[in-house]
């Protein structure tokens, strides 16, 4: 494992971010490391989940780059070192003694009738009707017919942003080593008429998950990690989680079932 000697740091715009920010700085200077906005080894997001989203995407998802939290947000699942942890944060830096966790990026391409687009994200994308009426969508997994869709909208998550929106419709948490992909329905249609999945379902890697809209459904908004972004005469939307993976820096001690118990059930 090569020695980290160039850092970038990225907060959000708070008073106890920026202060906190001014510390880790004046202290990672001290200990010989270099903060620089070019050719860095190591990114930190001062903040809340919000944060570290936003540098990941800054950082173009690079593979080449390590990403860490400092945790001055409110639940800031994301973060993975507490602003009084500063000093053994540093510490282990110096001796190189951290572990690294893959975590899976989606891929998503969008085909109009007159162009096409391509974007990553690291929690989800939301596909909903553009005008927020329902929506009717066949959904294939590597080409064979899932479901036909009928709802308010699906989300896909990843299995790090499980946590995040998914959670609100009563999706699944999974495990970050797992790298699959989550579709999740938003008020599902199921009837006589409308034959929907009511629960969310966990995709494996390797497969494409691909959506149709149909009948009157042709425009869409496409929510990419909480930014919208507006369609018209969709063709087909085809998202992913089998080629780009980002590298997370984890302290020796992180296990994923104490972060769980930490946000979600720990009085």
């Amino acid at each position: 494992m090569s020695k980290i000697l160039r850092v970038k740091l990225f907060a959000n715009d708070t008073e106890y971010s920026n202060m906190i920010l001014e510390e880790l700085n004046k202290k990672l200077e001290e200990n010989g490391y270099i903060i620089t906005d070019n050719d860095y080894d190591l990114a930190i997001a001062i903040g809340g989940d919000g944060t570290f989203l936003k540098m990941v995407k800054e950082c173009n998802f690079s593979d080449e780059v390590l990403y860490i939290g400092v945790n001055t947000g409110t639940l800031c699942f994301a973060g993975e070192v507490y602003p009084s942890d500063i000093d053994m944060f540093i510490d282990r830096l110096n001796n190189n003694n951290y572990k690294i966790e893959s975590i899976s990026v989606q891929e998503t391409k969008v085909f109009t009738k007159d162009s096409s687009s391509h974007f990553y994200s690291l929690n989800e994308i939301v596909i909903r009707e553009k005008d927020l009426n329902t929506i009717c969508i066949d959904i294939k997994i590597n080409d064979e017919l899932l479901e036909t869709f009928v709802g308010d909208g699906v989300l896909i998550s990843t299995s790090f942003g499980s946590s995040a929106y998914n959670l609100s419709f009563k999706g699944c948490i999974v495990y970050n080593d797992l790298h699959t992909l989550q579709i999740t329905p938003i008020a599902p249609l199921n009837s006589k008429s409308y034959r929907t999945l009511l629960n969310s379902i966990i995709i494996p890697e390797h497969r494409i998950i691909s959506i149709y809209p149909k009948n009157r459904t042709k425009n869409v908004i496409i929510t990419v990690d909480g930014e919208n972004n507006f369609y018209d005469n969709i063709y087909k939307v085809e998202t992913s989680a089998n080629k780009r993976k980002i590298k997370c820096m984890r302290m020796r001690e992180y296990d994923y079932t104490k972060k769980i118990r930490e946000k979600f059930t720990k009085d």
